[in-house]
């Protein structure tokens, strides 16, 4: 059977950009690291561009060439590495779901913390079952309505990491006024019990919740949403940009920076947690009448 080149995912793009970095930290080339290890050819080089495996004990012997002996680094990268061929429960919905969608999945599930600024859509780890089959069905064009259910259960499912056993994902989401004016036509009650929906998740200590009102001044965000993932100990940020056709992501320290720095500006520009909770509720109760 023909070797199958690995398929880049996120796990491996975190952990090889990781190692890149260690590496140039300690002012060594790719030959040389590679010569230190005793490895020939491009393997070094395949790692750091996710295009191969590598194993945690391959991880603790570059590290130990590096001199990165922090045991908290050398813990964190291994587990990248023995989790970079884990499957998800996602894999179940292989069908619909995309590979950059699987991608962003692990992310979320890997993840201690997500920032987010949603612009046009509540954030799904907010979303009713209803919302999000509604507007999955308005940006999935191309799906059947089959897909659609499938891919609304899978949103549903994420959910689960902001109640997770040993410690929920912490989520800071900043969402514009205008997606709470949102209506559906057919369906009027879909938007009252989305707004109730994040009454209610408002409430866990692990969620903090803002809106950017119609009135705010200029700030970062008009560029357009993202989500920022981090990690415990030592494992680099990553944002997330999302389209039509997918989702592409910002792992470069640098760059993650830049959407660090403009979210902090974009939670100050936005409303108090206890002033978004009071227009939320205030929408809730219009939207009755």
């Amino acid at each position: 059977m023909p070797n199958v080149r690995p398929v880049p995912t996120v796990r491996r793009r975190r952990l090889g950009e990781a190692l890149r970095r260690y590496r140039n930290a300690a002012g060594m080339t790719l030959e040389s690291a590679s010569a230190g290890v005793g490895w020939l050819g491009p393997k070094l080089s395949r790692i750091e561009t996710a295009q191969a495996h590598i194993k945690p004990t391959e991880v603790a012997e570059l590290l130990k060439l590096y001199g990165v002996g922090d045991p908290e680094v050398v813990v964190a990268l291994g587990g990248l590495a023995k989790d970079s061929r884990k499957k998800g429960w996602w894999q179940t919905y292989s069908g619909v779901v995309s590979p950059a969608y699987a991608d962003y999945i692990s992310l979320e599930s890997d993840a201690e913390s997500v920032r987010a600024y949603a612009p046009l859509l509540i954030p799904g780890l907010l979303q009713t079952a209803a919302y999000a089959r509604e507007t999955i069905a308005a940006n999935a064009t191309t799906r059947s309505a089959e897909e659609v259910a499938a891919l609304a259960e899978v949103r549903q499912a994420r959910q689960a990491v902001l109640t997770r056993p040993g410690g929920p994902l912490k989520l800071w989401a900043v969402i514009h006024e205008a997606v709470l004016h949102q209506r559906f036509a057919a369906r009027p009650a879909i938007m009252r019990e989305q707004l109730q929906r994040l009454l209610d998740v408002a409430e866990l200590p692990n969620v903090t919740l803002q809106v950017m009102p119609l009135a705010a001044t200029p700030h970062p965000g008009g560029a357009g949403g993202f989500s920022l993932a981090g990690f415990p100990g030592p494992m680099p940020d990553v944002v997330t940009l999302e389209n039509l056709i997918g989702a592409t992501y910002v792992e470069g320290s640098d760059e993650v920076r830049v959407f660090a720095d403009a979210f902090e500006r974009i939670v100050a520009a936005a409303l108090s947690m206890d002033d978004t909770l009071a227009l939320v509720a205030q929408l809730e109760e219009r939207s009755r009448k």
